[in-house]
């Protein structure tokens, strides 16, 4: 079964700022380098309508802050509103939310056994944001 889902650019946009902004606030709470190129190959596995968004080649994440702070400012809201747009497409949802917090583990992946606070913190606010919607 195929569904016509028409999202306008600026919702494509949202959902890219969204997902790829996730991981950029887990690379800011610390996840090493490789971690973080896990997250984001993460993004670009997803499936159904958020894998073709997020696959994309497009320029229009643009992540702005001098601080995790102003990082967070932009990114929570946006995994929030990327939530309720999704929500009018049957499952796409629960796909946005699965493929994030699979991106955001594999982001917090432990170096060398051990687990960063900052990054579990990073993490809740994460799937907080997510289940605000």
């Amino acid at each position: 079964m195929s569904i016509t889902v028409t999202l306008t650019d600026q919702d494509k946009s949202t959902l890219r700022i969204a997902a790829y902004g996730a991981v950029s606030l887990m690379a800011a709470a610390g996840a090493p380098h490789k971690a973080i190129t896990h997250g984001s190959i993460a993004l670009t596995s997803a499936t159904g309508l958020v894998g073709h968004v997020l696959a994309a080649k497009s320029k229009d994440i643009h992540l702005q802050g001098k601080s995790v702070a102003e990082l967070a400012d932009q990114v929570l809201p946006s995994l929030t509103t990327a939530m309720r747009l999704l929500g009018k497409y049957p499952g796409e949802a629960d796909n946005f939310r699965g493929t994030v917090l699979v991106a955001v583990e594999a982001a917090a992946a432990p170096r060398k056994g051990e687990s960063s606070p900052a990054m579990a913190v990073m993490a809740r606010k994460i799937t907080a944001a997510l289940d605000a919607a």
